[in-house]
């Protein structure tokens, strides 16, 4: 019997059809499978909000709970028709609802958000989430049992938000039993003084990755509700195709440029192992045979070589100016240290004799250019910070090693006349990307996709 870790988007959470077809996904595996599951469709952004607003008022805190209970007994009430199971299940919501009072108390009684606090209120979207499901299985006669991460003993190491899984320290296949379905919330850990830590946005991807290394699972099934990998984003390009096949560096190129199947960390956990990731069409016929796309480390180059073309909005340019500031030794040492103490990500460096250039998240962009001012006030003579731009990125093996590739790209680009602010190629094996206007992304991305992949 392989072993299957099964994970389930907050997007596939949303209606109580949706609930069924989980509850008929997981039946069709006719085995027990492990369960990483995230929030509900948008409940980790209204905590968010929550959060905020109960610091200085009240009041929020009764609404904002009244809406997540209600949200939680909708499905129940549709979904369980014995009354005793009902009441019993109810007692366990309310339980864990009452739990996430407490914490939304504290932050209103000390008027401050603690960052552990924070992280352990966001954290409830996705346990609130694996009792629903736990109990749903358990009434439709599949059994299950619900295992948090602190259960798991999943360990974690790095800043909360942006925290890896400690794969030494982890005690997960001692806490994981094969004889039922075991569901786990997604998003996040346990760090070593037994605080939660967040993976970050999109993290439960990253949560069902790490379970599947440390139970050295056979598969990482993903359900997500889009088709699979495509060669574009279909709601931009015409004729988008469907990509069957993509290496481990491939899908993690597209999720961090843009795609939004995996979250961009997802293949970290599981590429050395060679554990295949198969992406399913939740909305489409179930057939675990048929996944839309396989994510392995099995190599294969497209005739066109390229395999998609994705896109970011979330790319701000911090450029240092100044006469051979890319040849002055230390410059950007003194920069990306005094980034990375703040906590700030850099997504990419390129330099020139004249200038450095730092690719930033846009919410990092003006406390990137603050920090600069203050460490280099002298050697600096011009700081800009670029935004409304958009990073276009094409992806697929080969694309090193094909002549021409690059010229149809730029070619294809430069007969729409759009101006490129900033190539890079070759800091990838198997992409290269270029920054353009914000209002010329649309174009960019069309002309490239007809370019490879025609009209």
């Amino acid at each position: 019997m392989d072993k299957i870790v099964v994970k389930f988007g907050g997007s596939n959470l949303k209606t109580e059809l949706d609930i069924n077809r989980l509850i008929h996904i997981l039946r069709s595996y006719n085995q027990s499978v492990v369960v990483v599951v995230s929030a509900f469709y948008g409940v980790t952004n209204f905590l968010q909000e929550l959060i905020w607003k109960v610091r200085y008022d009240h009041d929020p805190i009764r609404a904002g709970l009244d809406f997540i209970r209600n949200m939680k007994k909708e499905a129940l009430m549709k979904n369980v028709h014995n009354a005793g199971s009902r009441e019993r299940i109810l007692n366990r919501l309310e339980k864990r609802v009452h739990e996430l009072e407490r914490y939304l108390l504290g932050i209103h009684y000390i008027g401050d958000v603690p960052r552990y606090t924070e992280d352990l209120i966001l954290s409830y979207g996705e346990r609130l989430s694996s009792l629903i499901l736990t109990e749903l299985l358990n009434e439709n006669g599949l059994t299950a049992e619900e295992k948090l991460p602190e259960d798991l003993i999943l360990r974690t190491v790095g800043s909360s938000g942006n925290a890896v899984v400690d794969f030494e320290n982890s005690r997960v296949p001692e806490n994981v039993s094969f004889d039922k379905i075991t569901v786990i919330p997604g998003f996040y850990g346990i760090s070593s003084d037994n605080k939660v830590t967040l993976f970050g946005r999109g993290g439960s991807d990253y949560s069902a990755a790490a379970v599947a290394r440390c139970i050295h699972a056979d598969f990482l099934d993903i359900w997500k509700d889009v088709d699979g990998f495509m060669s574009g984003d279909p709601k931009l390009v015409h004729h988008a195709k469907n990509l069957d096949k993509l290496t481990y560096t491939e899908a993690a190129e597209l999720a961090y440029f843009g795609a939004k199947i995996l979250h961009p960390r997802t293949v970290e956990p599981i590429s050395q192992m060679g554990i295949p990731i198969r992406v399913f069409d939740v909305s489409s016929q179930i057939n675990l045979n048929q996944p839309r796309t396989i994510i392995s480390k099995e190599s294969r180059i497209h005739k066109t070589v390229i395999k998609s073309v994705t896109f970011s909005d979330d790319f701000g340019i911090l450029q240092l100016e100044g006469p051979g500031v890319g040849m002055k030794p230390g410059i950007l040492a003194v920069v990306t240290s005094a980034l990375d103490k703040a906590g700030i990500n850099i997504k990419s460096v390129i330099t020139a004799q004249t200038s450095i250039n730092i690719l930033l998240a846009l919410q990092d962009l003006e406390p990137s250019a603050q920090i600069t001012r203050t460490i280099l006030p002298d050697i600096v003579s011009n700081l800009k910070t670029m935004d409304h731009l958009s990073l276009i990125a094409v992806v697929g093996q080969g694309i090193l090693e094909t002549p021409g590739v690059a010229a149809r790209i730029f070619g294809a680009v430069s007969r729409k006349n759009i101006n490129v602010r900033i190539i890079s190629v070759g800091a990838s094996p198997v992409a290269a990307y270029f920054i353009v206007e914000k209002d010329a992304r649309d174009d960019a991305v069309r002309t490239i996709h007809e370019e490879f992949f025609g009209s």
